[in-house]
């Protein structure tokens, strides 16, 4: 049966390669594609974005009320997932009000208006691990609650939120806790594409070989964004309502890895130096999930191999530089 489907913040990271997902795996469907008035994200460049028939690009303010009331009045959809927000996890401490409003805000409205306007949808949000107190071993969905920044702060309130959708207006919304996704296309606060940028400028001559970073010793659960997309489209499929499901690899990797990762993909001699305003102020050591629960639920498993992601990371940012030097 062909499905209306929304998906908030579809210009971005997380949504953009939602889009090509669903574009190619759900054919008979309709995509409708929000996105904020200024799209495009100035730490990123451009990409082209998804264009067909069955894509229908629209400009929603999630902040503004109203205008999300009269799109969902007007094409109610049958699936939603929110992937627009706030995802700078540094940038929350000196940015906290916008980190608040775009998560918190952008969520309350957008429920509020599914409440009038389409209470049959299925919704997904993806949440994030950095809901979780800080811990020295893997996280499952059991584990204490805790958030140490404002981002954290910003989508434990989100995640609320969306239960409370569930236990009080008996929506279908799903939350994940998702921990950290990678892969081509990314903004240039997270480390693998700041890392890849600076390498592929190095490469094309525009800059000294000097790479600046942050905390090499902090480890993560690094899963690339593909597989984490098609775990969300698994979870609006099959995932049972009002349950968080951890997204994650299972697999800690050290920032040094991801480095020394993509050093290997290339031939320039670089220094390495510590940047102290690349480091949070808070910073969790360890960040590391069990995913049993999706697993058990709908199948899925990641797929990219780890050396694949970062090729792809690097790649894209050397196509970026080529196409700033044209």
């Amino acid at each position: 049966m062909a499905q209306t489907i929304v998906v908030t913040g579809a210009a971005g990271f997380v949504g953009h390669h939602l889009l090509d997902l669903l574009h190619r795996s759900d054919p008979n469907s309709r995509i409708l594609a929000w996105r904020r008035s200024s799209a495009d994200d100035p730490k990123r460049p451009p990409r082209p974005l998804p264009d067909s028939d069955r894509l229908d690009w629209r400009t929603v303010n999630l902040l503004d009320r109203p205008s999300v009331e009269r799109e969902l009045k007007d094409t109610p959809p049958d699936q939603v997932y929110h992937c627009a927000g706030v995802a700078n996890v540094g940038g929350s401490w000196s940015n906290n009000t916008t980190t608040l409003a775009g998560n918190l805000l952008g969520t309350e409205y957008l429920i509020a208006g599914l409440r009038t306007h389409a209470t049959e949808a299925r919704v997904l949000i993806p949440g994030s691990a950095l809901v979780y107190r800080p811990s020295t071993s893997a996280i499952d969905e059991s584990s204490p609650l805790g958030p140490v920044s404002p981002y954290g702060l910003s989508k434990l309130a989100q995640e609320m939120l969306g239960m409370a959708a569930v236990e009080q207006d008996g929506l279908h919304v799903v939350i994940t806790r998702s921990f950290t996704h990678v892969g081509p296309g990314q903004a240039l606060f997270y480390a693998a594409s700041s890392f890849a940028e600076q390498l592929a400028r190095i490469e094309a001559g525009l800059c000294p070989p000097m790479l600046s970073v942050g905390n090499l010793e902090a480890r993560r659960d690094l899963t690339d964004v593909r597989d984490t997309v098609l775990a969300y489209q698994l979870l609006m499929a099959d995932g049972v309502a009002g349950a968080p499901y951890n997204v994650c690899s299972g697999t800690a990797h050290p920032i040094q890895t991801v480095l020394d990762g993509l050093l290997a993909q290339t031939t320039v001699d670089v220094t390495v130096r510590e940047d102290p305003a690349r480091t949070r102020p808070s910073d969790n050591p360890l960040l590391l999930g069990d995913a049993g629960r999706l697993s058990r639920q709908t199948g899925w498993r990641p797929t990219i191999p780890f050396e694949r992601t970062l090729t792809d990371i690097l790649n894209y940012w050397r196509d970026a530089v080529a196409v700033t030097r044209t």
